[in-house]
C-alpha cells in the first residue's frame, strides 16, 4: 500500500473517533448528583417540577429573565433550578422537564428547558434562556 493511502486511513479513523466521542457526550441524560460532581460542565437532566414542597419564584418586574423553581430528577434528588429566561407558558402543567445547563454554587443554572405536556393536543414545548 502507498503511504498516502495509509495516511488517509489513519486520518479517517481519527475523524471517526472524534465524532463518536462527541456524540457520546450528548446522548445520555445525567442526574443532579453527577452534575454536581463536575461543576461547570453542561448536562441534560430529566426531572419533574416539585410544587408540593417548594414554590416557584418569578418576578417579571424585578428581573424578567430569571425564573427559579425546584425539580426532582429520575434518581429522586430535588434541586433548585435557575432558568435564565422568562417563565414558559403552562409550565405548571408539564409532566416532565428536560433541562440543559450546569451546576454552579449548588444550584443548577439552566439555559434550555424542554417541557413534555400531558395533553395529546399539546406538543413538546422548548424554552430557551439567555446565557449569563
Amino acid at each position: 500500500m502507498k503511504k498516502s493511502n495509509i495516511f488517509a486511513l489513519v486520518l479517517i479513523a481519527v475523524a471517526l473517533g472524534a465524532i463518536l466521542s462527541m456524540v457520546g457526550d450528548f446522548s445520555s441524560y445525567e442526574t443532579f448528583k453527577s452534575a454536581e460532581e463536575k461543576p461547570g460542565k453542561e448536562f441534560q437532566i430529566i426531572g419533574k417540577l416539585d410544587t408540593v414542597n417548594h414554590t416557584m419564584k418569578y418576578d417579571p418586574i424585578q428581573d424578567a429573565n430569571r425564573f427559579e423553581f425546584y425539580a426532582t430528577d429520575e434518581a429522586g434528588i430535588t434541586q433548585k433550578v435557575i432558568f435564565s429566561g422568562t417563565k414558559p407558558q403552562d409550565f405548571e402543567r408539564s409532566e416532565k422537564l428536560t433541562m440543559t445547563g450546569k451546576m454552579e454554587n449548588g444550584e443548577f443554572r439552566c439555559s434550555k428547558i424542554l417541557m413534555k405536556c400531558p395533553s395529546k393536543y399539546n406538543t413538546d414545548q422548548v424554552a430557551i434562556g439567555k446565557q449569563s
